[in-house]
């Protein structure tokens, strides 16, 4: 497991982190999330060597990542860093050389990954004739190539349609299910929701939510519910303890103050007709980014 601890870094006098702890979790895709200048490519580049720290620790598996540890990370920086003259092919064959694989077993690592990338057909094309979302491709590649066991990733998705969103998010599920710690920033919320197990939200240099994303949602509930009936849920509007928000028909929103007027909302809808759904509503990872930052 990769964990930062108390974590501080300034920039003259400007605090940029503030005591920022969290954790990535093999096995697990960590997104990370937070405005422009929060600080998410500042801790990426404290974990990765970049930068030096002011104080605070990054720890893998318990003890201080050395360098010796680095060369099994991976790292897509949010600029674009590769050799725009080289073929795409042999550019990540080379990357995989440079890691110590031998020449035949890096590029047969290459190829599979570019095809797996959806870049099978530019193989052989130089990196500057890419499109921005194919050169993303490349990039992304070129972080995944040598088998890290903990990836880092500035804004993965940036520049990707919704097909290449798919791959890539697929790719680095793989990933994960074979055991690796990926850690990724994106200001696509929505990608995010769908795709970590973790989140991590940053604001002004400081961690404001961290946690199992199923279980920040369950924390940032309030009673609300959505009731889909086939009859008219018109009466919610007269019950105790009950504020509709949404309504038609049989369909309506609506906060309680109790569970126990949930539960009185419950039994009164089954027996006013047949309810075909009556569930809590969880809020979003847009509304929860909102919450902790104001």
């Amino acid at each position: 497991m990769l964990q930062l601890t108390g974590i501080t870094k300034s920039y003259g006098g400007r605090l940029a982190l503030d005591d920022v702890s969290f954790e990535v979790r093999p096995g697990r895709l960590t997104g990370f999330v937070g405005g422009n200048g929060a600080g998410k490519t500042t801790t990426m580049r404290i974990v990765l060597g970049v930068l030096a720290k002011d104080a605070g620790s990054v720890t893998l598996d318990g003890a201080e990542v050395t360098a010796s540890d680095r060369r099994r990370f991976g790292y897509m920086p949010e600029e674009r860093g590769l050799y725009p003259k080289m073929k795409v092919l042999e550019h990540i064959t080379y990357l995989a050389r440079l890691h110590g694989f031998a020449k035949a077993d890096a590029a047969s690592r290459a190829g599979e990954l570019l095809e797996r990338l959806g870049l099978g057909e530019r193989l052989n094309d130089n990196v500057e004739t890419l499109s921005l979302g194919n050169q993303q491709r490349a990039q992304i590649a070129a972080a995944l190539v040598h088998d890290p066991r903990v990836l880092i990733l500035d804004e993965p998705f940036s520049g990707l349609d919704p097909l290449a969103v798919d791959v890539v998010a697929g790719v680095l599920q793989e990933r994960a299910a074979a055991g690796a710690a990926v850690l990724f920033s994106s200001h696509q919320l929505d990608v995010v929701e769908r795709l970590c197990d973790d989140l991590v939200i940053i604001a002004g240099g400081t961690i404001r939510a961290a946690g199992a994303r199923d279980e920040l949602r369950a924390a940032h509930s309030t009673r609300r519910f959505e009731l889909v009936s086939a009859g008219d849920a018109g009466w919610l509007r007269g019950e105790p303890g009950v504020d509709v928000l949404d309504f038609d028909g049989g369909y309506a929103v609506f906060d309680v103050d109790s569970d126990d007027t949930a539960q009185r909302v419950l039994r009164r809808a089954v027996a006013q007709g047949d309810v075909a759904s009556f569930a809590p509503q969880h809020p979003t990872l847009a509304q929860i980014f909102k919450e902790v930052i104001q």
